[in-house]
Parts: structure tokens; sequence; C-alpha cells
């Protein structure tokens, strides 16, 4: 396990969450050329409404009018990240490993200096996440990402979507969990691309409590990540302030 921090930030809008990815990824390449040690971060936030257009992302699958998305709180935005068209908003639990795959395993043994096996992992903590609510989540071959069904409430839907970047082997971007989502923002868009299946959220498949969803699915990164986790989690009264001054400094520490 190596040695590694998760910053439980709370409500960012997107471009400046992917700012403080930029961030730290950029530490992480610094320490690698400089030959010490840099510790991986995992970035845990909600996004305000927004459409983020990946790098192989079709424009004509935002399928409302830059007005209409407006007018309703949203915006869109064009990402780096690998992927289609997605939504991001409140009741969603998105994640952001910050990573050097070429010093990171898998508890068993098996090297992340692999993408399949780095989407794999971030597949697999997202499903034992579901599962710890009683949602049977899994995989549906070709279509990177997690989905529940097919079952009696109709065929495979989507619970969670994945987009990342690597550079040199350190990532960015990550992973996003419908939990209370707002699916009808989903139809301005063909979520991920993919025209013939729908989205759900945790809230639709199952009647558990869902508080500790954001921390079960810190844990499950951090385990199939290597990560040995020190958490600096929201302060009552002020969220997400207590974990944005750590980010701070640490990233104060490298400038």
């Amino acid at each position: 396990m190596v040695g590694a921090d998760a910053f439980v930030l709370g409500r960012v809008s997107y471009r400046e969450a992917w700012a403080l990815q930029r961030a730290v990824q950029a530490d992480l390449l610094a320490a690698r050329r400089e030959e010490r040690d840099a510790r991986p971060a995992l970035l845990v936030v909600e996004h305000p409404p927004v459409f983020t257009l990946g790098a192989s992302g079709r424009t004509t699958h935002v399928t409302a009018s830059a007005a209409e998305i407006e007018a309703r709180g949203g915006e869109i935005v064009a990402s780096d990240r690998g992927g289609d068209v997605t939504f991001h908003g409140p009741g969603q639990v998105v994640a952001y490993p910050l990573l050097d795959l070429e010093r990171l395993a898998t508890p068993e043994g098996e090297t992340l200096r692999d993408l399949h096996r780095y989407l794999r992992e971030l597949e697999e903590a997202i499903i034992r996440t579901c599962a710890d609510v009683g949602v049977a989540a899994g995989r549906v071959d070709g279509r990177t990402g997690v989905w529940v069904g097919p079952d009696v409430r109709g065929p495979e839907r989507k619970v969670a979507a994945i987009g990342i970047r690597t550079s040199r082997w350190t990532t960015v971007h990550g992973l996003a969990l419908n939990v209370t989502t707002d699916l009808s923002w989903f139809g301005l868009i063909v979520p991920c691309g993919i025209a013939d299946r729908g989205v759900t959220r945790l809230a639709d498949e199952t009647d558990a409590d869902l508080s500790g969803v954001s921390d079960a699915l810190v844990g499950h990164l951090g385990e199939r990540l290597g990560l040995d986790l020190t958490v600096h989690a929201n302060d009552p009264g002020s969220p997400g302030q207590a974990a944005r001054a750590a980010l701070d400094a640490r990233l104060a520490a490298v400038a």
C-alpha cells in the first residue's frame, strides 16, 4: 500500500476541480523527474450542474440548446478526458484519482501501469460500493462504466460513468456515481453517446440509506488502487473547508 490523501471537498465547480487536478498531476510528474516521493491524491467532489464533452465527444450528442441549458442553471465545458458527453450535478459523487500508475499495484500485485486494468479497478470499486447498499451492479462488454440490470425493471442502465486522461502514466479525471442525481438532466444529452440504453441512480434501485455512499466509495478506491488513504473530510459547519485547506497547503509546499 502507498500512502495517499483523499480530499473530500464538497461542492466545487468543474473548472476549479480540473485546475486542482492539473496542479497535483504536475507535482506527480515533477516528483518522478526529480526522483522524489509525491503522495497520490483522490479528490471527491460534487459539481453544480454541468455537461462535459470528452475528447471524443460529439456536439450533436448535446440535444438541448446552450440557452436551454443555461436557463436551467447548467453549463457546457469541453474537457480533455476520454469519452463522450456526460452530466455532473448535485446528488452525484465524483471522484478524481490523481496517481502515478508506475508506482501502484492492485492488492493482488497486478501493476496499474495498464490502462485496461486501471479502468477495471475503478469499475470494481464502484461495483463494491453499490453492493454495500444492496444494488447488484456490473459491467457491460465493450462499454466502460458500471451498469444495473437487465432485470425486471428493464435493460441495462448506467449508474456510473468513467472518463480519464493520462500523461506519462499519471492520471486525471475519473468517475461519477449517480446517488440522488436529478436524472432529467440526462434527457438533454445522449449520455456517453449511447442512445439505446438509459441511466439510473442508486436512489431508484434501493431503499437503503445512501448517506454513506461517498465514504464507501473512497474506501473501495483506496483498496483497489493500493492506497493507504488519509482522509481530509468536511468539517461540520463549513463543508469542504478543512479539506480544501489541506489540499492548498500541499500545493503551496511544491509551488
